[in-house]
């Protein structure tokens, strides 16, 4: 049959995403309350990133010694880079940890990755604004770009699982960060279309790296990675490179049909405010999301358990599918990428130490003979209304029951804790903890006094109306 090569109309997710960047109005005050929250709780944990040298020989220009005339800076540091490295920089340290905002869905994430690409891009064109005598960005205009990409980003992974067919949730990462990033640097439709439809057309990441036997430190990296090539996409279709309007539906050689599975890619619901409102905080552990609620459990165990370590007979865990098939692991561990990605391994540091910090992932830690005696004891079930309600839109929870048994035939109660501390339904408990949090994170890095200035311009009443190139000035290294 004779094939004719007619124009193709762009996708109709495309102009979906593309519509939203260019024409929603963000209205929900709950959102930017919470984008508030999200960009100190973010930043915080960069900064706290920066204290561990398998992260930082990961940053600064790809030229040692470069520095950009009105470029990225990178906070708690003195670098100075072109957007497209700023945003990786940025994006491995708030990722670096697993210590970021979560969603959870048929796809999982950590929405505030994309701000390593927005951050980049708004501190470069504010900068450039102002040497030329005009307005800069404010950070309001970040929060309400950051609520866009943690839209895009969180309803894409609502229906459409990428682990299921092996590829990684950062291609959401990348996605997102590439519509709203190229909103920014003056792009319309046009432009947003074409700069998606290469961003789909990329290929994605495999989640080798986050799985056994391959578990590892690229999974603190490929964020930073995803975010800084979507700003590089941007920047080329501003400068009028053109796109490819069937990029996710083309028979044969579209996205849907190489790499999904030959199944259709879907907008679970409106593109609105819906995931920044339900976004999940890691307010207290650093840890893989699917093992707060165990943590918390394990935590509250301790001070029964701590003295009875060798009476116990077994430890029963009792969660849902998704962390069975994520973090259930037995044997050896080889890293702390592979530890903070552990279910037994969390809830074994919960019960000895009262606490998981993200010095127990290290060598150091997990050396302690006791957990890996620990681990081999314990016995992980799936609960199916745990599983029904992780899925519930309206409940969204991330249930773990824990508890011990003893030689002797006693045992501890079995704690139960379906939301995390994170979840919008603790929202008011929360808050505290995450001001809280950022504060101790940013004292691993500042003096008192630059502290405080950082953490007086956060204020609700301040931070809207300071200039982007202002609240970065904050963070640079002095």
């Amino acid at each position: 049959m004779l094939k004719v090569n007619e124009e193709n109309k762009v996708d109709a997710l495309l102009e979906e995403i593309t519509d939203y960047v260019l024409n929603k109005e963000i209205t929900s005050e709950e959102a930017f309350t919470t984008a508030r929250y999200v960009l100190m709780d973010t930043l915080g944990c960069g900064i706290l990133a920066l204290n561990y040298p398998e992260c930082t020989k990961l940053l600064g220009p790809v030229v040692p010694g470069t520095v950009v005339p009105n470029g990225t800076r990178v906070p708690g540091t003195s670098h100075v880079l072109d957007p497209v490295r700023g945003a990786f920089n940025i994006g491995t340290m708030i990722r670096w940890l697993d210590y970021n905002d979560t969603w959870l869905a048929a796809e999982w994430g950590h929405p505030s990755d994309n701000l390593g690409g927005i951050l980049a891009v708004s501190d470069y064109i504010s900068q450039a604004r102002v040497a030329k005598g005009e307005s800069p960005l404010v950070v309001r205009d970040v929060l309400e770009m950051m609520i866009k990409a943690h839209e895009i980003q969180g309803v894409l992974a609502l229906e459409n699982s990428l682990n299921r067919v092996g590829l990684d949730h950062v291609l959401f990462v990348k996605i997102a960060t590439t519509a709203v990033v190229t909103k920014m640097l003056g792009g319309g439709r046009e432009e947003i279309n074409n700069a998606l439809s290469n961003a789909w057309i990329d290929n994605s990441s495999l989640r080798t790296y986050r799985h056994f036997p391959n578990t590892g430190s690229r999974k603190s990296w490929a964020a930073g990675d995803a975010t800084s090539r979507a700003v590089f996409l941007a920047q080329l279709a501003v400068k009028g490179e053109m796109g490819y309007p069937s990029a996710l539906t083309a028979p044969g050689w579209g996205f849907q049909d190489v790499l999904f599975n030959k199944q259709t890619l879907t907008l679970g619901r409106p593109l609105d405010a819906y995931v920044m409102e339900n976004v999940l905080f890691k307010v207290a552990y650093p840890a893989e999301f699917h093992a707060q609620t165990a943590a918390e459990a394990a935590v509250d165990l301790h001070a029964e358990v701590k003295d009875r370590i060798d009476e116990i007979d077994k430890v029963e865990i009792t969660t849902h599918e998704s962390a069975i098939r994520i973090i259930d692991k037995k044997g050896p561990l080889h890293n702390p990428a592979d530890r903070d990605h552990c279910l037994q391994y969390i809830t074994a540091i919960g019960l000895l130490k009262g606490n998981v910090t993200a010095e127990d992932y290290e060598d150091e830690v997990a050396s302690d003979p006791r957990i890996d005696h620990l681990r081999d004891k314990m016995i992980v079930t799936e609960d199916k209304e745990y599983t029904a309600d992780y899925l519930d839109p309206d409940k969204r929870s991330i249930a773990n029951a824990v508890q011990v048994y003893f030689k002797d035939g006693t045992t501890t109660d079995r704690i139960v804790c379906e939301y995390p501390l994170g979840h919008r339904f603790r929202r008011k408990e929360a808050y505290p903890r995450i001001v809280e949090k950022f504060s101790a994170n940013l004292a691993t890095k500042y003096t008192a006094k630059q502290r405080k200035k950082i953490e007086e311009a956060c204020a609700e009443e301040k931070i809207n109306t300071l200039g982007v190139h202002e609240f970065m000035d904050l963070f640079v290294n002095e």
